[in-house]
């Protein structure tokens, strides 16, 4: 390596270790959104799956609490630290599909700045560690396409097979390496090979204890998830909402060079054959699909986590690779100078919004209601009432709410969903004595009280109205309810939609 190809490899280190401090900084202040509370209390009970989502995601969380507590920080602090890894991933991919130091460095600086990166890894969901393995199933690919020793198939199998453990999206990786194999001559004597296979069995034993638990639980979770393919209602208007969400999630500058960056792999043919067919499918295979998907459904910004990694190593070819005419050199010239300093401004931004609503008068946004900004000093006011009314556990109607309650009650509370129970399968049910006795219910104050309620209990009364605040905006009002005189079983045990 060369000593201007050091210095980029060291500067590049710099900021990205930068930025992933930056967001422990955060990570530390802002307080768990709802998914994230969920998502602990998965951690609390670790299993081959859940009702949602694979079990990677509670991994993750249950890896951070043992190094820093039951605290924010601990929550976070593994999926941040996996951006270093990812980091490296994605440079190496770069630096093997496209070439050179700059392209690579490019590469790994513009991921690290998008929100998708940056609040994907702080804000702890499944598509955090689907990132992080979606970025090494590319370097795989590159390093079989570089070296054709086909021992690259069993990482690239560990590598789908620990996306997979963290999203069921990631299946779509198998037909894109399908695709980009059939569509290279040079690749296809893999298809001869015995080594694609047994990535494929080592891909499919990692995610087996998902088809297990699966098994043991009316295969709800594959029902729920892969249900949502199917179109009941044509209704194209949630395709407008996707490339706005997109531009804002890659940040506006690096969404320019990526989408100027898959022009030229397509149309200009910028860079060898088997490089720009593999980014190409790896992006394009995902993203037909979700466009497909909201012809009748909202598709959530965060699911095109797997995307990102082919998509800023085409930003950074269209940066370093293409010659462009003088007009559009201009345009990619502005957009690198300025892409870090934009991500950096949204995401600081974007944090200080969440966490105090300055930026916007303290009027609502659209952090208001999943970020948990005032929920540990309303879980105090809840836990005041519990105890001056002798309640000995907590009930709240979704997963949202018993999440947070968990979360910021004292250690050892009470708490319950009390419904939609295979959520919490996993979990040990609580005790019946501490059902038997007066129960608290915390919902959102409603006009027609809370009718579940008054049909399982003899006596009902309102016992507070307590406010969740981010400032002096009121961002919920709770009628905190005490039950006494249950007429049956407390919990509701029906089978979910998905398992009837």
């Amino acid at each position: 390596m060369g000593g201007a190809d050091a210095r980029i490899v060291r500067n590049t280190a710099l900021v990205i270790l930068a930025l992933v401090g930056l967001r422990l900084v955060a990570a530390a202040v802002t307080p768990i959104t709802f998914d994230e509370a969920y998502y602990w209390m998965w951690s609390q009970n670790l299993a081959g799956g859940y009702y949602d989502h694979p079990p990677m995601v509670a991994y993750v969380i249950r890896a951070g609490t043992l190094i820093a507590g039951d605290t924010e920080l601990g929550v976070r602090v593994v999926s941040i630290l996996l951006a270093l890894p990812m980091s490296y991933a994605v440079y190496r991919s770069a630096a093997i599909l496209i070439g050179g130091a700059r392209v690579a460095a490019t590469s790994a600086i513009l991921l690290n700045v998008t929100l998708l990166a940056s609040v994907g890894t702080l804000i702890v969901t499944p598509d955090a560690p689907l990132l992080v393995a979606s970025s090494f199933v590319l370097f795989f690919l590159a390093k079989v396409l570089e070296s054709g020793r086909g021992v690259w198939w069993l990482a690239i199998g560990a590598a789908v097979g620990a996306a997979l453990l963290s999203k069921y999206t990631a299946m779509f990786f198998g037909l894109a390496i399908l695709i980009w194999i059939a569509a290279v001559p040079k690749l296809r004597h893999w298809f001869l090979s015995p080594w694609p296979y047994l990535g494929g069995f080592v891909a499919l034993a990692l995610f087996s204890p998902v088809i297990l638990w699966n098994a043991d639980h009316q295969w709800v979770s594959f029902a729920k998830q892969l249900g949502r393919a199917r179109i009941e209602d044509f209704r194209p208007v949630f395709i407008a909402e996707l490339i706005p969400t997109q531009i804002a999630f890659a940040t506006p500058l690096v969404f320019i060079l990526g989408a100027m960056g898959l022009h030229a792999l397509t149309w200009r043919r910028a860079g060898a054959l088997a490089s720009r067919v593999l980014i190409e499918t790896m992006f394009w295979t995902i993203v037909v699909y979700f466009v497909w998907h909201s012809l009748h459904a909202r598709v959530e910004a965060n699911w095109f986590a797997p995307v990102y990694p082919p998509f800023v190593i085409a930003a950074a070819a269209a940066a370093n690779l293409v010659q462009w005419k003088p007009r559009q050199r201009r345009l990619v010239d502005f957009c690198l100078r300025w892409a870090a300093p934009t991500g950096i401004v949204m995401f600081a931004a974007l944090i200080v919004q969440a966490n105090t609503g300055w930026l916007s008068g303290y009027r609502r946004d659209a952090t208001v209601r999943s970020v948990g900004v005032g929920w540990r000093e309303l879980a105090a006011e809840i836990e005041a009432v519990r105890v001056r009314n002798g309640a000995s556990c907590v009930l709240a109607p979704d997963y949202g709410t018993t999440g947070w309650l968990a979360f910021y009650l004292p250690r050892g509370s009470c708490v319950a969903q009390q419904n939609q129970r295979i959520r919490w399968a996993n979990m040990p049910e609580p005790d019946p004595k501490l059902l038997a006795g007066k129960l608290i219910y915390v919902d959102e104050l409603r006009s027609d009280g809370h009718p579940a309620v008054h049909d399982l209990f003899g006596k009902v009364t309102q016992v507070a109205q307590l406010q969740r605040k981010r400032g002096p905006l009121v961002i919920e009002t709770y009628s905190i309810d005490l039950l006494e005189g249950a007429k049956g079983d407390v919990l509701d045990r029906s089978p979910p939609p998905e398992a009837r």
